[in-house]
């Protein structure tokens, strides 16, 4: 998709979102809306245009730092949910390749500065008597608000998604396997960088949905979903929530649920040769819709993004909405943060 088209989609669903009308809301760091101050709308959706910051996190200023590139994270307010939290907000993140490790980084703003928790990785390739694979990323950390605990959801290897429990958000205890290429379609070669969400799908008798990239032998990769009914057993939908060639990309993945003014949206991202940008979908509710919505966050050529945005995860800080994404190309970037 050229960068006029591009730019074409993002204003002509700005300018239907505006005329629908509806108050403006931040987003919480769950994914679901709270209430902010006004913004100026001029991305699809209602949703507020995100502005670059600053770079959050560096591989090369981070203790531990095995291969020089981190992906992938995820934001979480903790203030309100633990008795003795480190910071507000809590920042998970990894590298990739081998031999990867869950990491955390905490701070009290979500415009930085985070530290750097000291004995990282949290979770590691081995995990006796679990499994021992070459590599574990992707963390995708969800409040679960029954239990009162911090669910990990991460990879390893690129086959498997796995789920690890906390009640502090720094020890995790392994619980299972969640979703593995063998519960798709044959012909599917990889089920990763997932994430959980809290959201009810009453016609499925679930209360959580997860939105995960999948691979199959034609190698171009797609948004699957799945849903549950307590986050630990899962069912996936054999197709794909969101086609790699309805949006006009070669691959897409890092999607984030996302709601606001009563609707649901999926944000994720595209390849840099497709654009490199987080694009959105509105998929409903009941998760029935395939309104693809075009541009929410337009990457910058210069440094630190260097033409590619992905892996967005959401929250709000004193009521003004954030998302904090990769920036640059993949496995040479950085974690930075945008402002609604």
């Amino acid at each position: 998709m050229t960068l006029d088209r591009r730019r074409f989609l993002r204003n002509a669903t700005a300018t239907a979102t505006v005329a629908a009308g509806g108050s403006l809301l931040g987003l919480g760091a769950t994914g679901t809306a709270s209430a902010s101050a006004p913004a100026p709308v001029s991305a699809p959706g209602g949703f507020p245009d995100y502005r670059h910051v600053r770079t959050l996190l560096r591989p090369e200023d981070l203790r531990y730092n095995p291969t020089g590139e981190i992906i992938f994270p995820c934001v979480r307010g903790v203030y309100d949910k633990l008795a003795k939290p480190l910071g507000r907000y809590y920042l998970y993140y990894a590298p990739h390749d081998a031999p990867g490790g869950i990491c955390l980084a905490y701070g009290d703003s979500l415009e930085g500065p985070f530290t750097e928790y000291p004995h990282n990785p949290i979770v590691s390739n081995e995990w006796a008597p679990h499994y021992k694979v070459s590599h574990v990323s992707s963390p995708h950390v969800m409040w679960h608000a029954e239990r009162h605990e911090l669910w990990l959801y991460f990879h390893g290897e690129n086959t498997t998604t796995r789920l690890a429990r906390s009640k502090d958000g720094v020890h995790f205890t392994y619980d299972r396997a969640v979703l593995t290429t063998a519960m798709l379609p044959k012909g599917t070669t990889e089920t990763s960088y997932a994430r959980a969400f809290r959201h009810d799908l009453p016609g499925r008798d679930a209360r959580y949905v997860m939105l995960f990239m999948r691979n199959d032998n034609a190698n171009h990769r797609d948004i699957g979903w799945g849903w549950s009914a307590d986050g630990r057993a899962w069912t996936f939908d054999p197709e794909p929530l969101i086609d790699h060639a309805d949006v006009g990309a070669s691959d897409v993945s890092g999607a984030h649920l996302l709601t606001r003014n009563g609707r649901t949206y999926v944000a994720y991202h595209t390849d840099k040769g497709s654009g490199g940008n987080v694009l959105l979908t509105e998929v409903g509710a009941d998760f029935s819709r395939r309104d693809h919505l075009g541009v929410l966050y337009d990457s910058g050529s210069a440094a630190p993004e260097n033409g590619r945005a992905a892996a967005p995860s959401f929250g709000t800080d004193g009521g003004v909405p954030y998302m904090v994404y990769e920036a640059g190309e993949r496995l040479s970037g950085v974690i930075a943060v945008a402002r609604g």
